[in-house]
């Protein structure tokens, strides 16, 4: 493990990376005990802060853990898919709310990657994934339900489609397009869109995943995926057109 003292990048990140490759490379296995804060520093010819810093950036990434005790220390961690999705979300929240991806960037990634589980989701589908489906809509469908409630339910319903193709990876990549850029996709369009027309969809979709019917659970997302473009599209150009009025009207 090696850094460039020279370099221009900040020394804990350097060494952070430095780790990192060497986690990934099989240098350090899983459950293997890091060198110590002071055999690092030595290493890395760092202050003990530096060192501390580095460890942060790695247990933050959910890539070491720390134990106390005589037998403690920092230990390479055992990731799964599931505790890596928060970190998933987190980071394609913290890109949209920072306008890094634009919402038809955003929307045309979500539904693309949803519409390749399709064919997936509706041969590997397992009753529980038809179940909480089945149980969204009729959630969806309540009278007097609130926005944030729906946007909730609605996550849920495309959260257990993913599921459903029963391959982690996709449900991980998804993880940060379902649970960050829908809620996104909702807050732009709630005030206009028609539960309805959505809750059909919904119904649509599950009785195809029923049915095993890729193709039209495939055709549903496409749908879906043209009304809320479009909804979106006339709510930011109506929007547009009520804020030029007001500025003609003030100019000052």
């Amino acid at each position: 493990m090696k850094i460039d003292p020279n370099s221009t990048a900040d020394l804990s990140v350097q060494i952070a990376q430095a780790i990192k490759s060497a986690i990934i490379d099989g240098e350090l296995i899983v459950d293997e005990r890091l060198p110590s804060e002071a055999e690092l520093v030595d290493h890395f010819q760092v202050s003990r802060p530096t060192v501390r810093e580095a460890l942060k950036r790695l247990a933050a990434q959910s890539l070491i853990r720390t134990q106390r005790g005589a037998s403690g220390g920092a230990f390479v961690n055992r990731l799964s898919f599931e505790d890596a999705y928060p970190q998933q979300i987190t980071t394609s929240t913290l890109l949209l709310s920072m306008n890094e991806v634009s919402f038809d960037t955003a929307c045309e990634a979500r539904f693309a990657l949803e519409r390749a589980c399709a064919p997936l989701s509706s041969r590997r589908r397992t009753p529980d994934h038809l179940a909480t489906m089945r149980a969204e809509i009729m959630r969806q469908s309540q009278p007097g339900l609130t926005d944030v409630a729906f946007c909730a339910s609605d996550v849920a319903f495309h959260r257990a489609l993913v599921d459903g193709a029963g391959n982690p990876v996709l449900s991980y990549q998804l993880a940060g397009a379902v649970e960050a850029m829908q809620p996104l996709m909702n807050m732009i369009t709630f005030t206009a869109r028609d539960r309805e027309q959505i809750v059909a969809l919904h119904t649509q979709i599950a009785d195809a995943m029923t049915d095993q019917n890729g193709d039209l659970v495939d055709q549903c997302l496409e749908e879906l995926a043209h009304y809320t473009t479009q909804l979106a599209h006339d709510l930011m150009a109506a929007r547009d057109a009520a804020r030029l009025t007001t500025e003609q009207k003030d100019p000052a």
